[in-house]
């Protein structure tokens, strides 16, 4: 195969070049084949496959909401090609053989590559990732963990952790060296919001969750990093003072990384009189002032990833009364490329912090081994055009639940080719 004449996007520039591919390898010139199949990219961008590292697939035991096969499609159609899948599902990741069952699934799943992360609620869960981490009979099941994943208050399935299971979280992370991810929200400042707050507007959801029991919970968490020298990722970042700690804390040296998602970075508690609970997640929507601020953390780098989040619910299950009791989550794997694309073509992001974050930064934080766009190697390829305008349309959903609250945006920037490794490997 031959991409010809394509921009390739890389950490330090745009480089135009031909993209020569030979049973899955990228060469550096053509290996002289009569049939050579050519992509002409003239004026397009090529990406390494994109990496959304929060995902939640529903998969097994909520598949009326999602599943691995429908949430992969959507993924692939945007550009992503590697997820990583959260460990609330029906049963919980809290076990091996948990893992072990979604693994095989996993094995027919051919539009991305699915990595996930293992649970944890108690301490026999974190017995079970020892034993994982530490038997060699284990070592296949181990490459696909990317990590572990706590909880500091509840979210969707309940997997909140007491402080003693994660206090043994960071410690045992740290001795085996596993990446450990956590929800930070402080549950004692969530009861006494939640308990504070009267009536059933969608909006009282954000008061009921404020921005300081995310603060608090990162507070605490750096403090366990500095007992423990744990590597340490905040998942889904909201608040303008939660990235001023992790800002510091990456000052002082040490070893935190976070992430933000496409529904804080573009929309704010304003929306909630647009699209009511098709917005309610957790961590919830924050103010302006937050939401510019996590922009500002992007461009000078203390925020590390871009991540959906995606927790996908049903229409039925979001439209209820009261409404405060309708499920937090809304997809995402589909629209967070064509939403950076078009926040680039506006000057909001660069090329190269897209690269960074749905790339770069996430495959060397949980060890995903993905390749990028060199000679030799074997990489996913995304081809994008960066000036097609076009229009989200619900009718074009591919996520099981057939709804976001982006439809209707205006994009500027479209994926237009994935191309896997291991399908080049077959052309």
């Amino acid at each position: 195969m031959l991409i010809h004449s394509g921009t390739i996007i890389t950490p330090t520039e745009e480089k135009g070049a031909d993209i020569f591919i030979e049973d899955g390898i990228i060469k550096a010139e053509d290996g002289g084949s009569q049939e050579t199949i050519m992509i002409d990219a003239t004026g397009l961008l090529v990406f390494p496959g994109f990496i959304d590292c929060h995902v939640h697939f529903r998969d097994p035991g909520l598949t009326d909401k999602a599943d691995m096969k429908t949430e992969s499609k959507a993924a692939r159609f945007a550009g992503v090609t590697t997820v990583c899948e959260m460990p609330n599902t029906i049963p919980a990741t809290v076990s091996i053989t948990a893992l072990k069952d979604k693994i095989k699934k996993s094995e027919q799943i051919t539009d991305c590559d699915m990595r996930f992360f293992f649970g944890a609620t108690r301490a026999e869960h974190l017995s079970e990732l020892k034993i994982l981490w530490t038997d060699s009979k284990y070592s296949t099941l181990k490459e696909k963990c990317c990590g572990l994943k706590v909880f500091f208050d509840h979210s969707t399935g309940d997997q909140g952790a007491g402080k003693e299971v994660i206090k043994e979280a960071f410690k045992l992370c740290n001795e085996l060296k596993i990446p450990l991810v956590a929800h930070c929200e402080d549950p004692e400042i969530n009861n006494a919001a939640a308990d504070s707050v009267e009536g059933d507007d969608i909006s009282l959801h954000s008061e009921m969750r404020p921005p300081e029991a995310e603060e608090k919970s990162i507070k605490d968490a750096i403090g366990l990093v500095r007992e423990y020298g744990t590597a340490f990722h905040v998942a889904h970042l909201s608040t303008a003072k939660g990235l001023d700690l992790i800002r510091q804390a990456k000052k002082d040296g040490l070893p935190i990384t976070c992430e933000v998602t496409p529904h804080h970075l573009f929309l704010s508690t304003d929306q909630y009189k647009y699209s009511g609970t098709l917005v309610k997640m957790n961590p919830p929507l924050r103010s302006e002032s937050d939401r510019h601020a996590l922009w500002e953390g992007i461009k000078d780098g203390t925020v590390d990833c871009i991540s959906t989040d995606h927790a996908p619910h049903t229409l039925e299950e979001k439209e209820v009364t009261p409404t405060l009791s309708a499920p937090s989550g809304m997809p995402g794997v589909e629209t967070m490329i064509p939403l950076l694309l078009t926040a680039a073509h506006e000057e909001a992001i660069s090329y190269a912090d897209i690269l960074r974050c749905c790339f770069t930064s996430p495959n060397s934080i949980f060890n995903l081994g993905k390749e990028e766009i060199a000679e030799g190697n074997m990489a996913d390829i995304v081809i994008i055009d960066p000036n097609e305008k076009w229009t989200l349309k619900k009718e074009d959903l591919l996520t099981k639940c057939g709804w976001s609250p982006f439809t209707e945006t205006k994009m500027t920037g479209r994926v237009k080719h994935v191309l896997l490794a291991r399908d080049s490997v077959a052309l």
